[in-house]
């Protein structure tokens, strides 16, 4: 059987001998979902500006359960390759970091599909992503601009780019580190964010050009080098979410859509 669940990313590190490790399930089956806030819990985001705390919370953002990781989008053009918006401030730093600094135990959601009825695993491709209103996923979500950027760094430490650290190769938008943007009032459509195809078990799966060594001291950069021909019983994405009121009021008719084939 084939699912497809959404996690609030609880992993501290990628060590060699426990990259299994289990984020948190959000029961978005009952509702549960991902709430952004100002300064704390309950707090509103000013109209313009990006969240300041991320919470697992009910459907309206009434009662919060485990607080996430946070990641507020940045103007500043922080990463190479000349991209305007491809910085972020990560948790309660002071100080932007280029998206492709950001490790995957720092991304608030993980969203992992799995397949458990063959032995083999399956491969999954068309991997993709929407902002929505809930209603309808032609719609965008009402009254707020949402940012996502896909993490594919294994590596635990942040920012970090010496030899055998950084953004694995392997990626849905290909040397592409700026953010995704829903907004109805710049675009009147909505459209889809590629994301990267069988990624593996715990993201871990890369090309067979990457240049990231496999392991840098006890930490574990892949596992597999097979490209989108990686076959496993699960896949897993991380996932940088950042979102900006654009008047005041809750923001209850925003929500996540995302879908892949496997074969």
């Amino acid at each position: 059987m084939a699912t497809i669940t959404f996690h609030c990313n609880a992993a501290t590190n990628t060590l060699e001998s426990d990259f299994d490790a289990d984020p948190t399930l959000i029961e978005n089956s009952a509702g549960s979902g991902l709430g952004f806030f100002g300064a704390g819990f309950g707090l509103s985001v000013p109209v313009g500006q990006y969240q300041q705390q991320t919470y697992v919370t009910n459907a309206n953002g009434t009662s919060s359960g485990v607080q996430s990781t946070n990641t507020r989008y940045s103007s500043t053009e922080a990463d190479a390759g000349g991209m305007p918006g491809s910085g972020m401030f990560a948790g309660n730093d002071a100080f932007f970091i280029g998206n492709s600094g950001l490790p995957n135990h720092m991304a608030p959601l993980n969203i992992r599909f799995e397949h458990n009825t063959d032995d083999a695993g399956v491969k999954v491709q068309n991997c993709k992503l929407r902002i929505f209103d809930r209603a309808n996923i032609n719609n965008h979500a009402s009254g707020v601009t949402t940012k996502v950027y896909e993490v594919r760094r294994p590596h635990p430490v942040k920012n970090g780019f010496a030899a055998g650290q950084g953004a694995l190769k392997l990626r849905g938008d290909v040397g592409d580190h700026k953010w995704n943007t829903w907004d109805h009032e710049e675009d009147a459509s909505v459209a889809d964010m590629n994301f990267t195809p069988s990624p593996g078990p715990s993201g871990l799966n890369t090309s067979s050009d990457d240049p990231i060594a496999e392991t840098e001291g006890s930490y574990r950069n892949w596992i597999s080098k097979s490209g989108e021909a990686c076959r496993a019983k699960r896949h897993d994405w991380y996932v940088a979410i950042s979102a900006s009121p654009n008047e005041i009021g809750s923001k209850t008719d925003f929500g996540m859509y995302f879908t892949v084939e496997y074969l």
